[in-house]
């Protein structure tokens, strides 16, 4: 029987890229512009799709919300990525690293639903378009919008629960830019194989279904499109079909070499370079993908900017002339 807590770790300490502590500097500045880019274009996004009312439809709705996602994600991992970049580590609570898990989980997994949904809208509209204003009604929308946020909040718990039962005895040095769940289980003095397991079926359950879903979609979709007659029509729905497919591969792939392995441990260092991807590069890859390649959304977005520079300029006249 297990006569005292052995879960004395109170804090740990995150070495981001020690390793590489003559780059640190530029790894900060590329790593902020980033963020900031990241965080600027998922706002405008947000704020186009919102303000617009030829927007106001199922694949900008599940855009927007991909892109409320995508801030919080990124501003999970992102700025305590910069921390330790600028102190070489970071020092992290306990309890502040498990909430950090949670959030990761939670954000990852919600992401995974809504880019099945989103495939799905758009093999509806492809492939069934007469039938597309009842099959993805406004209704249905905000339901499957619902179903994704409320299954990733669901999903962000088991991992994190199951992480803060583990003992952790020492060391506390997590070799990563975030806790995340492999080296935290490395890092733990208890036994992680029911721990490792369950995480890795619920990973299969969330990260290889959702990624199924969303190629079938993708292959119904270029059936669908080698049977456009115009050469030009093909050439640029596969193009932008093509775009929304390598964003994904590279998410899901990504995500899926890190979890779903039970008990494959790579490197410290390919960690850290793979979970850059699903953590940095993706949230950054979509709003370009999805919006600025859309010819609507630029148009749109077009249409925004002349209205708020009209009433920008207008009110700049009106004081001049109360002056």
């Amino acid at each position: 029987m297990k006569s005292q807590n052995l879960s004395t770790v109170t804090e740990f300490q995150l070495l981001g890229f020690q390793n590489l502590l003559e780059w640190q500097t530029l790894l900060f500045i590329i790593f902020l512009f980033i963020y900031f880019l990241t965080v600027t274009g998922n706002i405008v996004i947000i704020v186009v799709v919102s303000q617009d009312q030829r927007l106001h439809s199922p694949m900008y709705t599940f855009l927007k919300h991909l892109s409320f996602l995508e801030i919080w994600y990124t501003s999970t991992i992102v700025p305590l990525l910069l921390a330790t970049l600028v102190s070489q580590g970071q020092a992290i609570s306990f309890h502040a690293c498990i909430a950090q898990l949670y959030f990761f989980v939670f954000f990852g997994a919600t992401e995974c639903f809504l880019l099945a949904v989103m495939a799905y809208d758009r093999y509806l509209a492809i492939c069934s378009p007469l039938h597309y204003s009842f099959l993805m009604s406004p209704e249905i929308c905000t339901k499957l919008v619902a179903i994704s946020w409320l299954t990733g909040v669901s999903t962000g718990f088991l991992p994190s629960l199951m992480i803060s039962k583990l003992d952790f005895c020492g060391p506390n040095q997590i070799n990563h830019f975030f806790c995340d769940l492999p080296p935290l289980m490395q890092l733990s003095c208890s036994s992680v194989y029911v721990t490792e397991m369950v995480i890795f079926i619920l990973s299969i359950a969330v990260l290889c279904i959702c990624f199924i879903l969303t190629l079938v979609s993708y292959v119904f979709i270029v059936s669908s499109i080698l049977r456009i007659p115009s050469a030009s029509g093909r050439m640029k729905t596969f193009s932008t079909c093509g775009s929304h497919l390598a964003v994904v591969t590279i998410y899901y792939g990504t995500m899926i070499s890190m979890y779903v392995r039970p008990s494959a441990r790579l490197s410290p260092d390919i960690n850290k370079i793979v979970s850059v991807f699903y953590t940095v590069v993706t949230p950054l890859l979509n709003p370009v993908i999805y919006s600025l390649r859309n010819k609507d959304f630029k148009d749109a977005l077009r249409k925004v900017m002349r209205r708020n520079c009209g009433i920008y300029g207008v009110r700049m006249k009106e004081n001049l002339f109360i002056r």
